[in-house]
């Protein structure tokens, strides 16, 4: 890899950190459509109220909030463009990174269980930057919740033909659920074997209680099983809670510790953590929980398994 980075010059300091996010969003709310930001809020949101999102968030503010690290280059997660238009987010992307320099690797959205699915897929994976698909599944709001349906959720037989349709075009896929769907999911990577996943935002702990922690580790071991299973090591933030260092070293340490460090990416998930924590703060906070890893683990950590899992 060239050491050339997305500002186009080196950050000399010394604490300065060189990596690949490998989980950003981008959005022009003024040329877009983002319903979850334009329209009335997401009632579920992982992080309470996020007013302060809604704003236009452009490379231009990605290289402000990055600008004290060595960002090689950068992964961007579809960021629920409107739905009726999967194919349009990627549209536009290509053309800001044209502009821009970044992204340097797309994670499309399409429907695995609609009717147009291997229509949009396929699109989808005309895009040379497109590297895989996120698509979230059906899920409960809450472990004892229930569901009024099978469609949509990883048990539905239309939702994984759909997902089959990934190794056909050569794409991975970006799995976010929340906690208590974890071994669900452990099931849809054992049936997919040949199919890279990589799971968002550490598994979300949200309960950061002791016996919470033992759900979130147990959880994530049956996962981690699955060795076509990464982790983004990502997203920290708790809804009405401050950013803790020492609550989000734990996890941190956890993960790395169950998924083994040669299958853990480094990613920012910006703006959205900006609502708990600055850029800045975030990667020398990460830093400094792996500051004992040997060099060549903290480079596989930062960029090197990131590159490798989205080929970049």
């Amino acid at each position: 890899m060239s050491m050339t980075t997305i500002h186009g010059t080196w950050n000399d300091d010394a604490d300065a950190v060189t990596l690949i996010d490998a989980h950003h969003h981008l959005w022009d709310l003024d040329a877009n459509h983002y319903p979850f930001l334009s329209d009335k809020p997401e009632p579920h949101f992982f992080l309470g109220d996020y007013s302060a999102l809604r704003r236009n968030y452009m490379p231009a503010d990605y290289r402000r909030d990055a600008a004290g690290h060595n960002v090689l280059k950068t992964v961007h997660c579809e960021a629920e463009w409107n739905r009726d238009d999967q194919v349009g987010e990627t549209r536009w992307l290509t053309e800001i990174a044209q502009t821009h320099g970044m992204p340097n690797a797309i994670v499309a959205h399409a429907w695995f269980h609609t009717p147009n699915a291997a229509q949009v897929i396929g699109a989808q994976a005309a895009f040379p930057q497109v590297k895989g698909i996120r698509s979230k599944p059906v899920t409960k709001h809450a472990p004892d919740a229930e569901l009024s349906s099978v469609t949509g959720t990883m048990q539905d037989p239309a939702w994984l033909r759909g997902f089959a349709l990934l190794e056909k075009h050569g794409l991975s896929w970006d799995l976010r659920v929340p906690l208590w769907h974890l071994r669900e999911a452990a099931e849809v990577a054992a049936m997919f074997p040949r199919t890279p996943i990589v799971l968002n935002h550490t598994g979300f702990p949200w309960d950061r209680s002791e016996e919470g922690l033992a759900t979130w580790r147990s959880a994530m071991e049956i996962l981690a099983r699955c060795p076509n299973v990464h982790l983004k090591v990502s997203e920290f933030g708790l809804k009405d809670q401050p950013w803790d260092y020492e609550s989000n070293r734990r996890i941190v340490r956890d993960a790395i510790s169950i998924f083994g460090i040669e299958r853990c990416l480094f990613a920012t998930n910006f703006p959205v953590a900006g609502l708990r924590v600055g850029y800045d703060t975030l990667v020398r906070s990460v830093a400094r929980m792996i500051a004992d890893f040997p060099a060549a683990d903290r480079e596989r950590f930062f960029w090197r398994n990131a590159e490798a899992f989205y080929r970049l």
